[in-house]
């Protein structure tokens, strides 16, 4: 596996080994030794596995305090672009975002770290995403940044998004409580 830093700060992509022949492919997505070899703390405590289809909007989630969740990502089926924001009061990327294409054939991962909101487009008829987090999943805590107040333009004619997301507050109104 290699590891490389990204723009936002704690952000990494995974470049994980792919196995290819004639039955298909396989990668692991998780290895304990890579993240101590590189300094990277992540004790999966749940795993969540998502389906969409084309122009699907996910986002821009995370968890409050005390259940901030760092997360790593992996497309099982499909393609996206996956949008993160750094939330993170005292970061050198605060307020800034970032996308990265990913496909299910890359054998690239993301990892998020906690006080980063995410979210994605679905760019297939059918995608598969596979969440491994850090925190269990809290109601109380889970919530969002509106997925079109933050400058990112997302390149879709007519998204399709839950009432839930639709509903989040814009950035400007969101009083951050993520630091580093």
């Amino acid at each position: 596996m290699e590891i490389e830093d990204l723009e936002i700060q704690g952000v990494k992509l995974l470049k994980n080994k792919l196995f290819e022949d004639g039955r298909g492919s396989f990668f692991k997505p998780f290895s304990n030794d890579d993240f101590l070899r590189e300094n990277l703390k992540m004790e999966i405590k749940e795993v969540f596995y998502s389906a969409s289809r084309r122009n699907v909007i996910r986002g821009m989630h995370f968890q409050l305090p005390p259940f901030e969740q760092s997360k790593l990502v992996n497309v099982i089926k499909g393609a996206i672009t996956d949008v993160m924001l750094d939330l993170r009061i005292n970061s050198k990327s605060y307020r800034k975002y970032l996308a990265i294409e990913m496909k299910e054939s890359d054998g690239i991962s993301i990892f998020i770290p906690k006080g980063i909101a995410h979210g994605f487009l679905s760019k297939s008829d059918e995608t598969i995403l596979l969440y491994m987090v850090d925190n269990s999943y809290s109601p109380m805590h889970d919530t969002g940044i509106r997925f079109d107040s933050f400058g990112y333009e997302w390149k879709v004619r007519t998204p399709i998004l839950s009432d839930r997301d639709l509903s989040f507050k814009q950035i400007k109104d969101f009083d951050s409580p993520f630091r580093i």
